[in-house]
């Protein structure tokens, strides 16, 4: 998950990008126009993470323990620290597990562990997040702040390739007994981490699917471009997944909240 733009709210900047989507929804009706280049996207109100109304965001609503915040500054210093997911989706994912109740929640996609921290401070003491990556060098970054804020036992790392994770979980007869699930890995999978989240997720619990957006590259994947191919393809699909209600949030890099019905 990078920490990408996200959309500000303006009357202009709504007015603006609706009148966008009817100029290129007619466009194309007359195969006159083509899409907007991810160039035009970020300009059309998005906030990049720079911009001083994304810091009157986070001025204005981030409540980031003092770990977080840490671990936040530890990972920014990294070389792929634009991989952490936003501080306040992250912030959000944590308001949404302790909204439901959540006990089991996965992470596919753990990187530093910011999100997984984020979650277990705010899960019971007998709560997991079972985390699954396949790099274990960037845990060990976050492993000793997970301790510090005395959660480590919440946090249930399983390094190896996340298919495998979710299929051991459904062959231990652990369908339908998580409550959320994070999806921020590998994007050519998603389709296959959604469809295995899906049935490990208890009906009304919710599975958030990170950079759907992809910087704005799905508005029109280029070829060899598999991970815009495949998150586009998600997304067409999550549109008409009769099992789930979506909201698709310009938040970060944009996330999905996909709640299973």
């Amino acid at each position: 998950a990078a920490d990408m733009p996200l959309l500000s709210v303006p009357k202009e900047v709504a007015v603006g990008t609706a009148m966008l989507g009817v100029a290129f929804a007619t466009g194309m009706l007359a195969g006159k126009r083509r899409p907007p280049s991810p160039a035009a996207y970020t300009e059309i109100g998005m906030i990049g993470k720079n911009s001083p109304l994304r810091q009157y965001i986070l001025d204005h609503s981030l409540r980031e323990h003092p770990i977080l915040k840490k671990l936040r500054l530890l990972t920014a210093d990294h070389p792929w620290g634009s991989m952490m997911v936003s501080c306040e989706q992250a912030q959000l994912m944590a308001n949404l597990v302790k909204l439901i109740k959540a006990k089991k929640v996965i992470e596919i996609g753990v990187f530093t562990g910011y999100n997984a921290l984020n979650m277990a401070l705010v899960l019971p003491d007998n709560g997991r997040v079972i985390a699954c990556d396949i790099n274990e060098d960037y845990a060990k970054i976050g492993r000793p702040l997970w301790k510090e804020a005395g959660v480590e036992h919440k946090i249930d790392l399983r390094i190896k390739p996340a298919i495998q994770t979710l299929d051991e979980l459904l062959a231990n007869g652990e369908a339908e007994t998580f409550d959320f699930a994070f999806i921020d890995a590998d994007k050519e999978s998603y389709n296959e981490y959604y469809e295995k989240c899906l049935r490990l997720i208890k009906k009304g619990g919710i599975i958030a699917i990170d950079n759907v957006f992809w910087n704005g590259k799905v508005l029109k994947p280029k070829k060899d471009d598999l991970a815009a191919q495949s998150i586009h393809r998600l997304n067409e699909k999550l549109l008409r997944d009769t099992r789930v209600n979506i909201s698709m949030l310009p938040v970060g890099d944009g996330v999905t909240l996909a709640f299973k019905l």
